[in-house]
């Protein structure tokens, strides 16, 4: 007799302004999972909060779903008080009954705010449900570019130095004037960008108070409250790689170096690599169908000096040590081409597509994105494990009331 599938809830969209990316890595997710093994399942968080489900939303064509789809998918609740991970379903009136849809993890694929942060970690926590990627405490963390360099303070770890610009408690401006009392001597240009959004959103090269207090009110203030204010890197490259721990060994992937802005494709190009053009491409993407983009806007494994590529690599294993070395983030770092200097620039607890293609190009022990999503699956079953306390938590000798 075959053993029982496991049932995986893929969980993506959400309240992001990454939402769009997170619905593409959520539907390649669900297409990699090994079917003998697994029976997946989507969810899909609207950008309302609705939690759907339904076969619908298995087809990239059908996002995002509108009223008249909508009525036809399933709206979920995550049951709290179950001893097992279910969802109940909504009723849509009060003809209809709630039902139970059990299952056994959480794929996260969540790209941004209310989603990769820790919030949708903390309501699994308290669920008690085993959940894919970093803990709660490590996704925080992680998405919040400045507790993510107090953080690295003490590790030797090179990151630019920063200053901190808080939204206004009403409004969204902050005069160039208030910017310059606040900031004390500036050396421009600068690069500014949100604390806490990735897929470069929001990013922008500042020369003066001006463009500083334009940018802030235009743009990061709309979806974050925090901004930084760095250094602006010349001459600049960027280098990526995926880290995870497998069988209690750290592993990093291949490296990939980001194509400059002027080589770069824009954001919708970038990330709808999966066809879906007039001209004939497939609407549905797959790791299969997006290979052809990846030369375009990354190059892999490029050719880097021993030593750097060396740094680099013991870098990301500080950095995912010290955010809690779980799931497969991916790492960011800076480097000023003529220089050689090179800084850590952020971390991506759940990155575009889980990062496959770094690890199928990985230069030891490549990993094929379906066993890397094994992986991920087997380590949620295992950190729940080890998070298991009583049910009831409370020593006998603290006991204020009778147990019945």
């Amino acid at each position: 007799m075959s053993e029982k599938k496991l049932k995986v809830a893929v969980l993506f969209g959400g309240r992001s302004p990454e939402s769009d990316v997170s619905i593409v890595t959520g539907l390649q997710a669900i297409k990699a999972l090994d079917p003998e093994r697994y029976e997946a399942f989507p969810v899909y968080i609207a950008q309302d909060g609705e939690w759907l489900t339904g076969a619908p939303l298995l087809e990239r064509s059908n996002y995002i779903p509108g009223k008249e789809l909508r009525e036809k998918l399933t709206s979920l609740i995550l049951d709290l008080s179950s001893q097992t991970p279910t969802f109940l379903t909504r009723p849509r009136s009060f003809l209809q009954k709630s039902k139970k849809l059990p299952f056994d993890v959480a794929l996260f694929a969540f790209h941004g705010l209310v989603g990769e942060d820790g919030c949708v970690q903390g309501v699994f926590e308290t669920a008690n449900v085993p959940y894919t990627g970093a803990r709660l405490l490590d996704s925080a963390v992680c998405m919040d570019k400045t507790a993510t360099k107090k953080m690295l303070a003490s590790t030797g770890v090179p990151v630019l130095p920063y200053k901190e610009i808080k939204k206004p408690e009403t409004g969204s401006l902050i005069t160039p004037d208030e910017l310059k009392a606040m900031l004390g001597d500036v050396v421009f240009p600068c690069c500014l960008k949100p604390a806490n959004l990735g897929s470069s959103i929001g990013v922008a090269r500042v020369t003066n108070f001006q463009e500083i207090s334009d940018t802030l009110a235009s743009t990061i203030f709309r979806f974050d409250y925090m901004a930084l204010l760095e250094p602006f890197v010349e001459n600049l490259v960027e280098y990526n790689v995926a880290i995870r721990c497998a069988n209690g060994h750290v592993q990093t992937s291949a490296i990939e170096r980001p194509k400059r802005h002027s080589e770069l494709l824009d954001f919708k190009t970038k990330y709808l690599s999966g066809g879906g053009t007039k001209s004939g491409g497939s609407k549905t993407p797959s790791p299969q169908e997006s290979q052809g983009m990846l030369s375009l806007t990354r190059e892999i494994n490029p050719s880097l000096p021993p030593e750097f590529e060396k740094n680099i690599r013991k870098w990301a294993e500080k950095v995912f040590t010290h955010i809690g070395g779980s799931g497969c983030p991916r790492l960011d770092f800076l480097c000023n081409e003529k220089t050689g200097e090179a800084w850590f620039n952020e971390a991506n607890p759940i990155p575009g597509s889980f990062g496959y293609f770094l690890w199928e190009a990985a230069k030891e022990k490549p990993i094929l994105f379906s066993n890397l999503l094994d992986d991920l699956i087997d380590e949620a079953f295992a950190l729940h494990r080890r998070q298991q306390i009583p049910l009831d938590p409370t020593p006998e000798d603290a006991r204020l009331f009778p147990r019945k």
